[in-house]
């Protein structure tokens, strides 16, 4: 007979017994009070691995009346949806059926519609858990079916007490009395990142390779194999987004020690390519006209970075970054091209001026093409002054000239060569 892990075999059977998640499970939390009042919905459930998604489900169910179904996506089909949502008009769902579905980002399209008509009307109530943004990968119609709950990383002091009772029930089961002090134990929290379960899974393995104390030297001697190659600091789902946007976003507010810092983090968690792809969009997006060789040594950076991998790719993007960081901003170019996108959009400048259609073919002279044209390089400081917009968008400006020394200096220059 197998033995089930310890963080399955100590998982809470209370809502009190939760860890962390007090904005949804203290006494005043909401969907606690939901739950107790006997309102049971459709509910998504979303937050990283390990914050109790799974053991929530568990006790709202025991709380219902309803028959209760339990389906993994990662290796449900369409047919297992299909036996349960056959169930309904039997005498075994005539109480209502409770479908704890969890995973849901890995069903496709198909398999999530299929749930819709059951939980439109009643026939099926809905609990399902993702550890990736729902906005991003559940169907929009069961989203506006649903009640949306965010689970967040529980605290490393959130999770001592459940560690504490952890080796409490190692001690239990095996006889023995070996102690750990708090600040181990506060250690093997900070390491798995507000994952209980892992946090547990974590004690549990060296509790069995300590004499009898679990202290700080411990851990540092063997956390370090335990932990190899398992991705400890691993950002994914919507903490892979977040993390992108915050760096981003430090970096178009010109914070280069916040900028590092959420590098350091992406680039910890393996995501190489996706900072590359991220870097390569702000030298575009938000240093822009202000600094145009921006995008070219970032470029050059993160085609370093690729062919060096990590951990040597950390220094080619932390010089990009900073670059990108105390560099001037500008988002005048991006502007123009969304102002010019939405006249395109309302119909505007469809008739290109004639002087300016393509010429290259025989009677094209008959119909005015090209005839007017000025070619620029014949004239004086390579330009002539020629109507380029179509009529009827011929006055409008997109593009307007940043305040940074870059784009002065280049109207300085048109300035003086169009005499205006």
């Amino acid at each position: 007979m197998f033995l089930r892990p310890l963080a399955d075999r100590m998982r809470p059977q209370s809502f009190d017994e939760i860890a962390g998640q007090a904005h949804l499970f203290s006494k005043n939390g909401l969907l606690r009070r939901m739950v107790e009042s006997g309102r049971i919905t459709n509910m998504i459930f979303y937050g990283p691995p390990g914050t109790g998604k799974t053991t929530a489900a568990d006790i709202i169910a025991k709380n219902s009346d309803m028959t209760l179904y339990r389906l993994n996506a990662t290796t449900a089909s369409l047919s297992d949806i299909k036996d349960i949502t056959g169930q309904t008009n039997t005498a075994i769902g005539s109480g209502g059926i409770l479908l704890y579905l969890d995973e849901i980002q890995y069903f496709n399209r198909k398999q999530q519609q299929s749930l819709l008509e059951y939980i439109e009307d009643g026939r099926i109530t809905l609990i399902t858990s993702t550890t990736e943004n729902p906005y991003f990968y559940i169907y929009p119609a069961i989203i506006s079916r649903s009640a949306v709950f965010e689970f967040k990383p529980v605290t490393p002091q959130d999770c001592v007490p459940v560690l504490e009772r952890a080796l409490g029930i190692l001690n239990e089961e095996n006889r023995t009395v070996k102690t750990s002090d708090t600040d181990a134990l506060l250690y093997i929290a900070k390491l798995c990142g507000g994952d209980v379960r892992r946090s547990v899974g974590l004690l549990e393995n060296i509790w069995y390779a300590s004499d009898g104390v679990i202290d700080k030297a411990l851990t540092d001697a063997f956390v370090p194999e335990i932990m190899k190659g398992t991705g400890a600091f691993a950002s994914d789902g919507d903490d892979h987004f977040d993390l992108l946007s915050a760096l981003q976003k430090s970096i178009r507010g010109s914070d280069p020690d916040a900028s590092v810092f959420y590098l350091a983090k992406l680039l910890t968690a393996g995501e190489l390519l996706s900072v590359c792809r991220r870097l390569q969009v702000i030298a575009s997006e938000d240093i822009g006209a202000a600094y145009p060789l921006a995008a070219a040594i970032t470029r050059a950076c993160c085609e370093s970075a690729v062919d060096l991998g990590l951990p040597e790719a950390r220094i080619p993007l932390v010089n990009a970054t900073v670059m990108l960081a105390t560099s001037p901003k500008s988002v005048t170019a991006l502007s123009a091209y969304d102002a010019a996108e939405a006249d395109i959009r309302e119909g505007k400048g469809k008739m290109i001026p004639a002087h300016l259609r393509d010429a290259h073919y025989s009677g094209a002279a008959a119909l005015g093409r090209g005839v007017e044209y000025l070619y620029p390089h014949a004239f004086d400081n390579d330009w002539a002054a020629q109507q380029y917009l179509p009529d009827d968008i011929r006055d409008k400006r997109y593009y307007e000239y940043g305040a940074n020394k870059n784009e002065q200096t280049a109207k300085a220059y048109w300035d003086r060569i169009k005499n205006k």
